[in-house]
């Protein structure tokens, strides 16, 4: 039996003071957006290109439409604020810099809302980590920062024969047991400043994209800061640099560089649901 007042497992239900205070976060990234000369586009729910680009195709919540054509809530926002200005609104603005703030859909009934920047022909994500950086600092927020390269899992997938889903899971167990003693001290790396120290005993290939994790931490100006060379992101588009906020392995924030189309591009989405969770205790004293 499904009472009256029920909503599905995972639905949102802002009201009174909650709804007033996720519009006071929206307000503050909009602003910080604007004045850094972004423009805000609003997609459609509905979409026919997710599965090209979500990692776990069962995560999506599908339909049809009127031709009996697959459909999907949309699942991810980067997707479609790309495919849209190039393919459909390119001839109506030359404008590379956008934002969102709407939600997001995955199977069977979970609502995320996000607030989120695309920064179109730009592999250079330095602009947009600080960009969150600063949306974090105007809320007196100092979650950890986790840097990352993609490049390291698919070389040791493509080239050492690792299996890609033993890294996407990080089974410790089978990382250890390669043949290649190096990977246990990318295992264990999360300071910057270690990085160095790996020079000679990993391949260059390596070495190379550990430099740029390396730069890109040198290119922030904060404390609370780990590496994790290993770590998998669950989304197709990214293909270099990525990087996430999270407090008590509740993910804030999401962003790095990708290619959607044959497009470079870098950006990020802040996770509003979680950030209001992460006020609420500090409001409490949590």
């Amino acid at each position: 039996m499904i009472y009256e007042h029920e909503i599905p497992k995972d639905a949102r239900l802002y009201f009174a003071y909650e709804a007033k205070r996720k519009r006071d976060i929206e307000k503050v990234a909009s602003e910080l957006l604007y004045k850094r000369g972004f423009e805000e586009i609003i997609t459609p729910l509905f979409s026919y290109h997710q599965h090209k680009f979500v990692e776990d195709e069962r995560e999506l919540i599908r339909i049809n439409d009127e031709k009996n054509r697959k459909l999907t809530l949309r699942a991810d926002s980067t997707i479609d604020v790309v495919r849209l200005i190039i393919n459909r609104l390119g001839r109506s603005t030359e404008h590379k810099r956008w934002f969102y703030i709407q939600p997001i859909y995955r199977y069977p009934s979970k609502e995320y809302y996000q607030i989120g920047a695309e920064i179109l022909e730009s592999r250079d994500c330095k602009e947009a980590l600080n960009i969150v950086l600063e949306f974090f600092n105007k809320l007196n927020l100092k979650p950890q920062l986790q840097i990352s390269n993609i490049n390291i899992p698919k070389i040791l997938s493509h080239t050492y024969n690792l299996d890609l889903e033993t890294l996407k899971i990080i089974d410790v167990d089978k990382l250890l047991n390669t043949p290649h003693r190096w990977i246990e001290r990318l295992l264990y790396l999360s300071k910057f400043e270690d990085i160095d120290e790996l020079f000679g005993l990993v391949p260059d290939e390596i070495e190379e994209e550990l430099v740029k994790m390396k730069e890109l931490a040198l290119s922030v100006n904060y404390e609370n800061l780990i590496i994790a060379p290993l770590y998998y992101a669950k989304m197709r588009y990214y293909k270099d640099l990525f990087f996430r906020f999270f407090d008590n392995n509740i993910t804030l924030a999401t962003g790095g560089e990708y290619e959607v189309m044959g497009i470079d591009a870098s950006g990020f989405a802040i996770y509003t649901d979680n950030v209001l969770e992460k006020l609420q205790k500090v409001e409490n004293g949590g």
